[in-house]
């Protein structure tokens, strides 16, 4: 079941909040909290072209249709595809849609990821973005990984260069501490930052604090667990009986304990199944009490 039919199965669930649906990222990219990430609209493993490239286009537009204007992705993703699915699908885009990329991370092959932050290479890699994506400017462009062959302050130099020319926006993180960011933000501005977080997994929940102090935007990746073996997707996890209890799925109760637990919090959920993606969406209909979120964290972290 999804769409039309998942809202309103959730209306039973849903209780008065004041929680805010959107957030103002950098000062002047308002954003519906609830994104979309392109990473699995690829080839299996992030490799390749997908099986149906059309299907593809489809779950991207669809997306957009349901209010999202935020989508994130990577040049690693594919590698290239996703960005280049992106433009085939939606350029010229919306008004308002805000595409964020990310560089710094290569793929040798299926399943490799390799750290290149150096900043002739980073130059290289917006100026690629830019032409994938058909944009004359990258609204947010994230470093994707800090690479410890290379101080931050020089991989942040090349996107400070790459912003003072008018290629980028805005700069965020991905994968970083609280003390990378302290460093990266003594070279540029940063507004964001990209760190995996869900409900089972909270080990950078000093890095939204800090991001909540800054009014910073935090992506957490893998936001429903991911594909292995603590996804939400999966039957048997933690969340399944609890999202019965509330006429939801777990993957909509993990994704709406997010909207929950932070103003800044902007979870970026990718599929490529249109259902799946409909279901997704449903959750921000989800609102529950404080009391029977402390619940159900505490049955989580049991």
């Amino acid at each position: 079941m999804a769409g039309t039919a998942f809202v309103q199965k959730l209306a039973s669930a849903v209780t008065t909040s004041s929680m805010k649906s959107t957030f103002l990222l950098g000062g002047d990219l308002s954003l519906n909290r609830l994104g979309f990430g392109a990473m699995r609209i690829t080839g299996e493993g992030s490799w390749g072209w997908p099986p149906d490239r059309e299907n593809a286009k489809k779950v991207l537009r669809r997306a957009v249709d349901l209010g999202v204007n935020l989508i994130d992705t990577a040049d690693a993703y594919g590698p290239e595809t996703s960005e280049l699915l992106i433009a085939e699908a939606l350029h010229p885009y919306p008004k308002g849609l805000v595409i964020a990329t990310k560089g710094g991370l290569t793929r040798p092959g299926p399943g490799e990821w390799v750290p290149n932050c150096r900043p002739e290479y980073l130059s290289q890699c917006v100026d690629k973005s830019l032409k994938r994506l058909k944009l004359e400017r990258i609204d947010v462009y994230q470093l994707h990984t800090v690479d410890r062959k290379v101080p931050i302050e020089e991989s942040l130099g090349a996107l400070k260069a790459a912003q003072d020319t008018g290629k980028i926006r805005h700069v965020g993180l991905s994968n970083v501490t609280v003390q990378e960011i302290e460093r990266a933000k003594k070279i540029v501005p940063i507004v964001s930052i990209q760190n995996r977080y869900n409900i089972e997994d909270r080990e950078s929940e000093e890095v939204l604090s800090y991001c909540e102090k800054e009014n910073m935007g935090f992506l957490p990746w893998a936001p429903v667990g991911g594909s292995g073996r603590g996804s939400m997707t999966k039957s048997g996890n933690p969340l399944e009986a609890e999202g019965k209890r509330h006429n939801a799925t777990a993957v909509q109760l993990a994704l709406a304990w997010l909207l929950q637990k932070s103003p800044v919090m902007l979870p970026i959920p990718g599929t490529a199944n249109i259902a799946h993606l409909e279901e997704n969406m449903a959750a921000a209909k989800l609102q529950l009490t404080a009391e029977e979120w402390k619940g159900i964290e505490g049955k989580v972290t049991a």
